[in-house]
């Protein structure tokens, strides 16, 4: 099939790369004319492993082309897949206005006299009843009423960052929502070579299932980091604790999120937690737990601050390994190792931080933002191999599970991913 991807971002590029890979030609578009030209040089503007190797083999054998001007090359195709963003409002719905635009950019494109629809798929996670509420009426305004130039599909992503390609190649289902929740053979054409369970929906089941998702893993971090604080407090075990705990897979279900250690962070989980808040508050459904779990998250991020630095003196040398959301990433998005090296400069502490994946020049939209937005002097504090093997400091963080790798010189290392 010919696929456009609309919009180049982490699952964007992943999907557009993966595509390729799989035998279909892509249409990559977003308005940054920064990464068309760096995607079309088969150069990630992320760091994902393995990403621009996929890139590089995609340009090289004209499987992958990118522009910012899609025009009527959108009737070339026999999808268009929407993964552009659905960050916070100030009241924690997801603002809508990328899913707007480009809606109406496709509907405006698309050729009334198609012989074939368009299937336009969505990816990014939504409100239930977005598709109908939203959308729908958008593509019929232009298209007109029972039109038969275009079909929506809601088809939420499962990749992780760091392992996004093994993720979209073996992901661990396949949820695909249509108007009437039976099967569309272009996402069965697309979905062919994979191997795992599908399930057909409504739209509004298929939107929900990220929301249900992203908010139980939150609500496992949550919970075992609570668990763990009053392990601290109570002289108890946190790892031979949590070994008990998981170790029961035939209650316990999952072992992945359920160990105490660092905060929930990164694009989706505190997003997805504050629009289902949101739209919980919104319809009366009086959900205590889901409401507390950004409050416990933001109380366990201060209570790391408060381990890390205990007997510390100030001005105290202190070096953070790993900035980014997840080792192997380069995301600073609601990274909770942002506001822990935030914590410690406020504090008075000299902040050295080591992140040999982590370019400051090279990020680019949101991440940019929200990297300068809460560490201005993020260039200054990043340090070289050299530095951090040449230099004794009071404590090291490592929020990685790195630090065994580096010759290090410290009075102390906490590891905050095992709270022991």
């Amino acid at each position: 099939m010919k696929i456009a991807v609309y919009g180049l971002g982490y699952v964007g590029l992943t999907a557009a790369a993966c595509l390729a890979k799989d035998g279909h030609d892509v249409l990559g578009v977003d308005v940054s004319a920064d990464k068309v030209a760096k995607t079309n040089g088969g150069i990630s503007h992320i760091a994902e492993p393995g990403l621009e190797d996929l890139l590089k083999q995609a340009v090289a054998q004209g499987r992958l082309h990118c522009t910012n001007q899609p025009d009527e090359q959108i009737n070339d195709c026999d999808m268009a897949i929407v993964c552009v963003g659905t960050p916070s409002r100030p009241d924690g719905s997801h603002n809508m206005g990328y899913i707007a635009e480009v809606s109406r950019q496709i509907a405006a494109a698309v050729n009334p006299e198609r012989r074939t629809p368009l299937t336009v798929v969505y990816r990014s996670t939504i409100r239930p009843g977005t598709i109908e509420g939203l959308i729908a009426p958008i593509f019929e305004a232009a298209l007109g009423a029972g039109s038969s130039a275009f079909e929506l599909v809601y088809n939420p992503e499962f990749l992780r960052e760091a392992v996004a390609i093994k993720d979209f190649f073996n992901p661990p289902k396949i949820v695909i929502g249509t108007h009437d929740g039976k099967a569309n053979a272009r996402m069965d054409e697309m979905n062919k070579n994979l191997d795992a369970p599908v399930f057909y929906t409504r739209f509004r089941e298929a939107e929900f299932t990220k929301f249900v998702d992203n908010t139980f893993h939150a609500v496992k971090v949550a919970f075992a980091n609570e668990i763990g604080r009053l392990c601290m407090q109570l002289d108890i075990s946190a790892r031979q604790v949590h070994e008990i705990f998981v170790s029961d897979t035939k209650l316990n279900i999952s072992p992945y999120y359920l160990r105490p250690g660092d905060a929930f962070g990164g694009s989706c989980l505190p997003k997805d937690v504050r629009a289902l808040q949101y739209i919980s508050a919104d319809v009366g459904a009086h959900t205590h737990l889901i409401d507390s779990l950004l409050r416990s998250n933001e109380a366990h991020k201060h209570h790391l601050f408060e381990h890390c630095t205990a007997g510390l003196k100030p001005g105290a040398r202190v070096l953070m390994i790993g900035l980014a959301f997840k080792l192997g990433s380069d995301d600073l998005r609601e990274s909770p190792k942002i506001d822990l090296a935030r914590k410690l400069l406020q504090a008075g502490y000299a902040l050295s931080v080591y992140d040999p994946g982590l370019k400051p020049r090279q990020l680019v939209g949101q991440n940019l933002g929200y990297a300068f937005a809460y560490l201005p002097n993020l260039p200054n504090i990043l340090v070289s191999d050299e530095t951090v093997t040449g230099t004794h400091y009071d404590v090291v963080i490592d929020t990685n599970g790195t630090a065994g790798r580096l010759s290090l010189k410290a009075n102390r290392v906490v590891d905050i991913n095992t709270l022991s």
